[in-house]
């Protein structure tokens, strides 16, 4: 089956219809291939090498289908899967980086690319400064002449800043650095990397492309004049997602569009309520009007998810564990871009070191699903109202 030729189509058709030429039979989804060995018509084309697939972890129809939807949702020359979220973030920094090298990385960023930042990449002699996620153009006085990356992540996922992104993506190309972006949040849909200038866009496909929580997958996008360079490490890396995986992700895209139009509807409800709450001293989420960093997002973006922060304003953890235990709607779980509702206490203090969080209340991280949004409300409601009662 083809994928549909003519006119340029709208962002949502192109999740729907990407990859079908993957597809056999007449069959809609492309086939799910479980792969190794593949074998070869004779000693020439076993020499040569050269043709479409040849082995197993270097590329199936199954694999093939997937990278050139999310190549084609991201906006860049080419994708590759890694198995996992922080599989990406990984794949990226050891693509790009060298022995000797510096990388900048937001201070607002997910918490395991902190560790490998302090961890292998610091054995392995690569130096990072964490920056301030608001400095945007002021980025160009931390570099140095081994800058060779800046790390974005937008907006942060515990605390949602809005990075300046064109700000950071001009300073650090006038220093001849690379700029990458987590941009797990946007699901690459409501956010384009490439328009904004950037080189790299990875997610944890895991969260908004696969959406039904049931597997784990990471996705890395390049622009074209990177791609060699990025393609050669990532298979000296040996690096590949399973196949079962794959399909379960590219199911999950193509629902995506009225998924995520779901969840922002539904997080930003829930936001503006939660922003007239008497127990409540600041939401943090970009698409609510007021909040800190909507002007960029509104500049920027062309839509919000799910997930999103709120500050109480009680110290007391006692009521804060109180409100937590009494919700039944959301699950305390780690993860989130799936169709259930979570929530997750945060203490981004023990980490931060380029900026300092100064709120005094507990700070909590929501994600919103797909269920009634009254029922979520009434279910807060009655966390609101366990809190009271030891506050």
């Amino acid at each position: 089956m083809k994928s549909p030729k003519g006119a340029p189509h709208q962002p949502a058709t192109d999740l729907v219809t990407a990859g079908r030429q993957y597809s056999e039979h007449g069959i809609v989804s492309p086939g799910v291939y479980h792969a190794s060995t593949i074998l070869y018509p004779n000693t020439d084309a076993l020499r040569a090498q050269n043709q479409p697939y040849t082995y197993g972890r270097k590329g199936t129809p199954t694999s093939r289908a997937l990278e050139e939807t999310i190549a084609q949702l991201e906006g860049g020359h080419a994708c590759r899967l890694t198995p996992s979220g922080l599989a990406a973030v990984s794949a990226v920094m050891m693509a790009f980086l060298n022995s000797g090298d510096h990388v900048l990385v937001t201070d607002s960023a997910y918490r395991p690319t902190r560790n490998l930042c302090n961890g292998l990449l610091q054995r392995m002699g690569i130096e990072t400064t964490f920056y301030d996620p608001l400095i945007g153009a002021g980025i160009s006085d931390l570099m140095q002449p081994n800058t060779r990356l800046v790390m974005t992540e937008c907006p942060g996922s515990q605390t949602f800043e809005m990075q300046d992104i064109p700000a950071i993506v001009k300073a650090a190309h006038a220093h001849d650095a690379l700029v990458a972006i987590d941009n797990t949040w946007s699901g690459g849909h409501y956010f384009k990397a490439f328009e904004h200038g950037c080189d790299i866009s990875f997610q944890a496909a895991t969260k908004y492309l696969v959406g039904h929580s049931d597997c784990m997958m990471g996705c890395i996008t390049v622009a074209e004049e990177h791609w060699e360079r990025f393609k050669d490490a990532y298979e000296q890396m040996g690096l590949c997602a399973g196949p079962d995986d794959m399909y379960l992700t590219l199911r999950g895209i193509r629902t995506l569009d009225v998924r995520l139009e779901r969840h922002m509807k539904s997080a930003l409800d829930i936001a503006e309520w939660l922003d007239g709450r008497d127990e409540v001293a600041e939401v943090l989420h970009p698409g609510l009007p007021g909040a800190a960093g909507h002007d960029i997002w509104k500049r920027d973006f062309k839509g919000a998810s799910g997930l999103f922060g709120f500050v109480l304003k009680t110290r007391n953890q006692q009521a804060v564990d109180a409100f937590l235990n009494t919700l039944t709607l959301y699950g305390m779980g780690y993860s989130w871009g799936g169709f259930e509702s979570l929530v997750i206490p945060c203490d981004v203090t023990s980490y931060r070191t380029a900026t300092t969080w100064d709120r005094e209340g507990h700070l909590l991280r929501l994600h919103i699903g797909l269920e009634d949004v009254r029922d979520l409300k009434e279910d807060l409601e009655n966390g609101f109202k366990a809190m009271a009662a030891l506050v």
